[in-house]
């Protein structure tokens, strides 16, 4: 198996996954979050960061183009500084809008690999914003898979905790 195959294959998983999950969903669970305390997102700020999670910052290290605070602006100051309060995040209105976010984030992660050679994938190096050391591309979009996919877990929880009827195979089908 080479990057593009293995990297087009656990996006598509992770995103056929996500949709699922989302479609546990109502309108009304928008604005549920574990706990007042400890800094949660509301499951529609999950859903806002999980439109943005994998597919945008791949387009980033495949392009170089950042739709994000540049290099320098992160690297010089402590990364808890550079991530807002949970309040203060985005989330979306509506579960429509979230499918399509995420819909445009996978034709973004998509696009990425595609844009990028095999050789490019296993032998050039970048850096992230957030994280300066030198790792092979083809990482770097792995990373940002298991990004969403960490995210798809906290939506799995998220819907667990409000007593929706999950288990462990839906992280997977």
């Amino acid at each position: 198996m080479n990057w593009q195959e293995l990297l087009l294959k656990q996006i598509d998983d992770a995103y056929r996954v996500s949709e699922r999950l989302i479609g546990l969903l109502e309108e009304n669970d928008l604005s549920w979050k574990p706990s007042d305390s400890n800094n949660w997102m509301t499951t529609g700020q999950l859903l806002y960061h999980m439109g943005h999670a994998c597919g945008v910052p791949m387009k980033g290290f495949a392009t170089g183009e950042w739709d994000m605070p540049s290099h320098s602006d992160i690297s010089e100051s402590k990364p808890e500084a550079t991530i807002p309060p949970a309040e203060k995040l985005k989330s979306v209105e509506n579960l429509g809008t979230a499918l399509k976010m995420l819909a445009d984030d996978k034709k973004a992660a998509v696009y990425s690999v595609k844009f990028c050679s095999e050789n490019e994938l296993a032998n050039k190096t970048s850096t992230a914003p957030w994280d300066r050391s030198q790792l092979i591309l083809g990482l770097r979009l792995l990373q940002m898979i298991d990004h969403l996919n960490q995210h798809k877990a906290q939506l799995f929880y998220y819907l667990k905790l409000q007593g929706k009827p999950v288990n462990t195979m839906h992280l997977y089908t």
